[in-house]
């Protein structure tokens, strides 16, 4: 029983992966899985798995006892608009989110985290398991990058820095050396998609860590999905931080962004 290690399924690809490495370090993952978040193929590619509501923290917990769990790991992307739903928690997550003065995601998931601490559940860096995702500095495509995209970097970096760190969003999209949008709680793709609806294409997307980043609470990450969301804005380029974030389906997103002649890129904070 000490083999195992517990799994909180959210969307994306992120999950999938967690469960390999997981194996791979000989371990056996018992997943729970976040309904209308983790997707339905995790269910086949689990041993022990069960479903669970967004709010029901304490449904969660007696399924990760129930199997001597001591350990887990958040793996997945939850729709951060879950916290306006609160009809939908049971009376644990009311009391967590109760006793949080802030009601960002972030504030919310670190209450969470204390409260399976309390449990006697540990919840675990994730980055153990990402390696191998994490970029180096540099460019990955071999599109070229023309100087006033890097100035628009560089005039977007610092902005998006203080961003992240007072918890509104990582990700900003500039054009011109002007913001045209910042991530809110609607996430990094919408977040692209609204600044090339504002815009217009040509835009240049910058998503950074915080300084201070906890990675149980929230691994910033990019990946196929966001190519797809650069390519409908039409943005020009993407500049992402290195050796902080993973990048998920690498190979086919640097192919597809060069088919659209998008430049994307890794920069050191």
């Amino acid at each position: 029983m000490e083999n195992r290690i517990g799994v909180i399924a959210g969307s994306g690809e992120f999950p999938f992966w967690v469960l390999d490495e997981v194996r791979k370090q000989g371990r056996d993952p018992v997943v729970a899985g976040i309904r209308g978040e983790a997707d339905i193929e995790l269910e086949k590619k689990s041993g022990i798995f069960e479903w669970f509501g967004i709010g029901n923290i304490s449904e969660l917990v007696s399924f990760f006892s129930r199997n001597d769990i001591q350990e887990a790991v958040f793996a997945g992307k939850v729709n951060p608009q879950v916290i306006y739903r609160q009809n939908r928690f049971d009376k644990a997550s009311q009391d967590i989110l109760s006793q949080t003065q802030a009601r960002s995601p972030t504030a919310l998931i670190q209450k969470i985290i204390d409260f399976m601490k309390k449990e006697g559940i540990k919840i675990l860096d994730p980055r153990q398991f990402i390696v191998s995702l994490v970029c180096d500095e540099g460019i990955l495509t071999g599109t070229e990058v023309p100087p006033d995209v890097e100035e628009d970097v560089a005039f977007g970096w610092k902005i998006a820095r203080r961003m992240a760190d007072a918890d509104i969003g990582q990700t900003i999209v500039v054009k011109d050396k002007a913001v045209v949008a910042v991530e809110g709680i609607e996430g990094t793709d919408e977040a692209i998609k609204r600044g090339g609806q504002l815009a217009g294409k040509d835009t240049v997307v910058v998503k950074v860590c915080r300084t201070h980043q906890d990675p149980r609470v929230d691994l910033p990450a990019v990946g196929l999905d966001t190519v797809k969301s650069l390519i409908e804005a039409q943005a020009r380029a993407l500049c992402f931080e290195a050796q902080c974030m993973p990048f998920f389906q690498k190979e086919e997103a640097v192919a597809l962004a060069d088919t659209q002649g998008i430049a994307i890129m890794a920069r050191k904070g």
